[in-house]
């Protein structure tokens, strides 16, 4: 199982998505299914399509983290679309780079929790930036970074919501 971490953008448009890569037999496939069939209100985890009735592989969930409110059709428009379509494609650039072996995505599953700020208003900056940071996180899981001597190095935490 690989979990990975990744951030991009700034401000209310920036992207930030935690996934958990792992073959389809194992935790991974029992917690993808797990969360698929267990949706609840404001957050109802799909299936990423590159466009419907295609779906990327591997087959991947995208679980939102801000909760989606149907009095706010701007967010959800944002979720659904933008940042969904951004997850797919750095799902397919992670697949086109090597990140994810080509041969090995019809055994692996992908659980990608997404946040998309209620306040995020820019709909190709969403895009953008949940594509790189869908990218950036499944290079991390991979990679197994960061380390902990990076980690220790690093010093205070920080990050847009607070610094020490």
């Amino acid at each position: 199982m690989q979990v990975g971490e990744g951030f991009a953008g700034s401000g209310p448009d920036a992207a930030h998505v935690n996934t958990v890569l792992g073959p389809k037999d194992g935790p991974v496939g029992t917690a993808w299914a797990t969360a698929l069939a267990t949706p609840r209100t404001g957050h109802v985890p799909f299936v990423v399509v590159l466009r419907p009735n295609l779906a990327v592989k591997p087959m991947t969930l995208f679980v939102n983290k801000a909760a989606v409110s149907p009095a706010d059709d701007r967010h959800a428009r944002l979720t659904w679309g933008a940042a969904q379509a951004g997850v797919a494609a750095g799902v397919l650039d992670a697949v086109r780079d090597g990140v994810i072996p080509p041969d090995a995505t019809e055994t692996l599953l992908l659980i990608t929790a997404v946040w998309v700020d209620p306040a995020a208003n820019e709909e190709e900056s969403v895009y953008e930036n949940n594509r790189e940071a869908t990218r950036a996180a499944l290079a991390a899981g991979r990679d197994g970074r960061p380390s902990i001597a990076d980690l220790l190095a690093t010093g205070e935490p920080e990050n847009p919501f607070f610094r020490s």
